[in-house]
């Protein structure tokens, strides 16, 4: 693929496939966030109690975690073209339901079966990763994920007052309808405006699509034990619903779920073992061999980076208004300025990315992520409120740049597999926000800040046993010869 000039203000060949998809994950968040600016509005025309309002907010996430696996799974296999058009189409439905909804119990099943099209992150990876040569890819993939991302900053600033110009109560069903008829035209448009691969390259398949690859014994292993995070982090949510704390679920069905997501993991294995028996019997040749440590120290640091930023997200605009006494219109603002961060600090971190090296960048990142969220921890009502704000956003800058370069990595690990590797750490970050967002249940926000510190500590030590991308990817096309892909760092 010839590295001609990165031009973000062009509209034609890949360029068109980096703005159309962008748009497209854009449109996903703006639907997935739909919820969250109108919360007021809705527990007012539908007669909601508190907690059945938190109940929407923990079942908008719960489907993403399992979701971003498959739809990655399917990418791989199907095409992100198909898999993202299908994926805005279909959202549109239980978008549709929410807006008519006339019950606590409808609109939950809706947010449930709307946590899916959280999943779409993923698709624009392995897109954005076909047409773009590797000294290029991290601030193609910061781009999109950066701007992408802005959708639920876009939905914070425009969905309210777009409810009030609707009008009467029932205009945050106008407003959420509008952007469930966004989705299901965009998805209409995209099918028809972009191609998996620019003309004449090949469109590399997994062998299996019921497990991901590994080509050694230790690899095997290594992935049924970063598989556990994402079922206990369903089980938590189970747990967030049980009797004893939102009350949602009953403890028959609560303990139902918990021997579900055993039954579930146990086939899981099994699926493994079926893609993965030969690697016990016979050595994988050297030229197709890859280290699964590499995605698993991704998941580590997309879960801090991330899980942090969904957490931080829900909870900055209530840690504003209680420690500085603001009204909640001010602390939302201030809050949302964190998300707004997307739109500049993630493609940098996928520019530092492709021109200092991907290894030393996330080390730095990371390091500086640690080092921010320390000092917030340090934060209290004797601060200058403009002194916390900048160290929010400065926090926020090493925490986005960090998610852009971790997904610099994810497409030059596996070509045929990014979309699996896509999905398994995207959904590392949806663990990473349960986690922490039960931990904030449980503790101080000062507390809770110092833990998301310690996690990043952890992912710094992670990093340490990463190794840099370097050479080839052997890939094999579907007539069964082999293409060696160069995925070597250029300055």
């Amino acid at each position: 693929m010839n590295a001609e000039k990165f031009n973000i203000f062009s509209f034609t060949g890949r360029m068109k496939v980096l703005h159309m998809t962008w748009i497209a994950f854009f449109i996903t968040f703006l639907v997935w966030f739909n919820f969250a600016p109108m919360l007021q509005m809705v527990k007012e025309s539908l007669g909601l109690s508190s907690d059945e309002i938190k109940t929407l907010l923990i079942l908008n996430v719960a489907l993403t975690i399992p979701a971003r696996v498959i739809i990655g799974m399917l990418t791989d296999r199907f095409g992100p073209k198909m898999v993202f058009s299908a994926l805005l189409i279909i959202s549109s439905i239980p978008c549709f339901m929410f807006a008519l909804a006339d019950s606590f119990t409808q609109a939950a099943i809706a947010r449930f079966l709307m946590g899916f099209i959280g999943a779409g992150f993923v698709i624009g990876i392995r897109m954005v990763s076909e047409w773009f040569p590797h000294n290029q890819l991290g601030t193609a993939e910061g781009i999109y994920g950066g701007w992408g991302n802005f959708g639920s900053a876009a939905a914070a600033f425009t969905l309210p007052t777009l409810a009030v110009i609707f009008g009467g109560e029932d205009g945050w069903r106008y407003a959420i309808g509008l952007t469930g008829l966004i989705s299901l035209v965009y998805g209409i448009i995209y099918y028809f405006n972009v191609s998996n691969t620019p003309k004449g390259s090949t469109y590399f398949r997994p062998k299996n699509l019921g497990a991901m690859e590994v080509t050694s014994v230790s690899d095997f292993f290594l992935l049924l034990i970063m598989k556990l995070p994402m079922y206990a982090a369903i089980g938590l949510l189970a747990w967030k619903l049980s009797p004893t704390k939102v009350g949602m679920l009953s403890e028959f069905t609560v303990y139902s779920i918990y021997g579900l997501l055993v039954l579930l993991y146990l086939f899981e294995v099994f699926k493994v073992w079926q893609v993965n028996k030969e690697v016990f019997t016979k050595p994988v040749p050297e030229i197709h061999k890859y280290k699964f440590k590499q995605v698993a120290v991704l998941d580590v640091l997309y879960f801090t980076n991330f899980g942090s930023e969904l957490a931080v997200v829900s909870m900055l605009p209530l840690f504003f208004a209680e420690t500085f006494s603001l009204d909640p219109v001010l602390a939302g603002l201030l809050g949302g300025a964190y998300a707004l961060m997307n739109l500049f600090s993630r493609p940098a971190g996928g520019i530092i990315s492709d021109r200092c090296g991907r290894k030393s960048t996330l080390i730095i990142l990371t390091l500086g992520l640690a080092v921010g969220y320390l000092i917030m921890g340090l934060v209290n009502s004797e601060w200058p409120l403009w002194l916390a704000v900048v160290i929010a956003m400065a926090c926020s800058f090493f925490v986005q740049s960090g998610e852009g370069a971790v997904f610099a990595v994810v497409p030059l690990i596996k070509r045929r597999m990014t979309g699996q590797i896509a999905g398994m750490t995207g959904a590392y970050g949806n663990v990473g926000a349960v986690t922490f967002l039960t931990v904030l249940s449980f503790v101080s926000y000062e507390t809770f800040f110092f833990v998301i510190a310690a996690t990043a500590i952890i992912g710094v030590i992670a990093l340490l046993f990463m190794e840099e991308p370097r050479g080839q990817i052997a890939e094999v096309k579907e007539d069964g010869t082999v293409e060696l892909i160069d995925v070597s760092h250029h300055k």
